[in-house]
């Protein structure tokens, strides 16, 4: 490892020599030692700065990047924010493709260090031409002299962390770490690092924590694609649903899946208990570390790789009124009104008793709905439900011009928003999905069977 200076040339060199900090209480169920790699000490507040200096470094030796050139790459934000600080320093232009679920911070910083950015839809497959793969390989294309590095499948993405991180740990450790645990992205961190500490000793388990939505955890265990297991989700930074040739499946010993909801909580409680305000995905790898547990001994000592900072955050995990919206922050003891508190402002959608079946299906598919309430009026009257829909069209194909009047079910019952969600749970069944709250001069809001499963889960 290169020495640490008194005084530095530029901020590139300053990359690197992060923290070991153990963690104390948030981790006080495990029987082992854990221990923090907190990569936002890095000059760009990821762990993406080493890989990024790397590529740009290897991009120059080989005469792939010259002078007054343009990098382009496809980042979830930090990749692009180390990849900014190369180009700063050296004199590069920066063009950035990323997913519109990408946080807002993340935009703002990297429009603020002088990166060009193309904002892409999350929904569409990596081959669509408007994915943010698709868009920064047609950039490269149509701009002379520009470097696309290409993280997912660049070798100095795991190269960096070979050389640098991975020799960290096992010098900050003593040799002493019997575990490694990283999120897992274009996969440079765990497989530079693991590929280092398994090196050294060849009993370090290398632990991948994925997304539900994500292919890696599947594809590790069955050596297939499953279409199925990959969809959207809402963390940023790990999980793909590609496969980049930067991810050694043969290095990682096992993946562990986090929801969305459980990596956001252990995040917040990073900062309340242990003082770190990281990334989502740093509590997603912690919360990953907790569900294995029960594999860990006493005389285990785990590291755990905290990928970036919380201040990419701020307007999403970190903002309460974002949580509610998302069911991340109900409870048991939460109300009627904590459920529809973010959509409250918006009109509830309904059918009326003398629309015809067809036009009411054509309001549930346009709104994505599966239950609709029927009024008359102020009064409601009735309700439908998907279900009922299939099942009566399947016997009746002539449904779509009948009357909704004859066929809807009874309506769905009314909550005050003072009603706890125990108590709401207590009136959906499998003959009634749903329940409706009365916010007086707001009108009425509905509470779905699956609204009250993700605000219990």
């Amino acid at each position: 490892m290169r020495p640490i200076k008194k005084i530095y040339d530029n901020i590139t060199e300053t990359i690197g020599h992060t923290p070991l900090i153990r963690l104390n209480k948030i981790t006080k169920d495990l029987p082992c030692e854990v221990l923090a790699k907190v990569e936002y000490f890095n000059p760009g507040h990821s762990v993406k700065d080493r890989m990024a200096l790397k590529m740009i470094e290897n991009a120059e030796k080989a005469g792939e990047l010259k002078p007054g050139g343009t990098v382009i790459e496809c980042t979830s934000g930090n990749t692009g924010l180390g990849l900014a600080l190369a180009a700063i320093t050296k004199g590069y232009r920066l063009i950035c493709t990323l997913s519109d679920k990408q946080s807002k911070e993340k935009m703002d910083i990297l429009r603020a260090m002088g990166a060009e950015l193309y904002v892409c839809p999350t929904n569409v497959p990596p081959e669509h031409p408007e994915s943010y793969y698709s868009v920064a390989e047609r950039l490269s294309k149509e701009i002379p002299n520009s470097y696309y590095p290409y993280q997912y499948d660049n070798p100095g993405n795991a190269q960096a962390h070979y050389e640098s991180t991975g020799p960290e740990i096992w010098e900050q450790t003593d040799g002493r770490v019997t575990h490694f645990v990283v999120g897992v992205g274009t996969g440079g961190t765990i497989s530079g690092v693991g590929r280092y500490l398994k090196e050294q000793n060849p009993n370090v388990k290398v632990w991948g924590i994925d997304a539900y939505g994500s292919l890696f955890k599947k594809y590790h265990e069955t050596g297939e694609v499953d279409e199925n297991e990959i969809y959207s989700y809402l963390t940023e930074g790990i999980g793909e649903d590609i496969l980049p040739k930067n991810v050694d499946f043969n290095v990682i010993d096992r993946f562990e899946k986090v929801t969305d909801k459980d990596g956001a909580l252990t995040t917040r409680e990073l900062a309340r208990q242990e003082g770190l305000f990281q990334g989502w995905s740093c509590g997603s790898a912690l919360q990953g570390l907790l569900q294995l547990k029960d594999e860990l001994t006493a005389d285990d000592v785990v590291v755990v790789l905290f990928h970036d900072h919380g201040s990419r955050y701020v307007g999403k995990i970190f903002n309460d009124d974002w949580m509610r919206d998302r069911g991340f922050l109900t409870t048991g003891e939460s109300t009627a009104g904590d459920l529809v508190k973010a959509h409250e402002h918006l009109p509830l959608v309904s059918a009326k008793a003398d629309e015809v079946i067809g036009q009411v299906i054509q309001k549930m598919q346009q709104h994505n709905i599966s239950q609709i309430p029927v009024m008359d009026g102020d009064q409601i009257v009735g309700s439908l439900d998907d279900g009922q829909l299939y099942q009566k069209l399947v016997e009746n194909p002539n449904l779509a011009e009948t009357f909704v009047g004859e066929i809807m079910n009874p309506p769905f019952p009314v909550v005050q928003p003072s009603d706890k969600l125990k108590d709401i749970a207590a009136n959906i069944s499998r003959e009634n999905n749903a329940v409706l709250v009365n916010l007086g001069e707001k009108g009425y809001h509905i509470i779905t069977r699956h609204d009250v499963i993700a605000a219990l889960s």
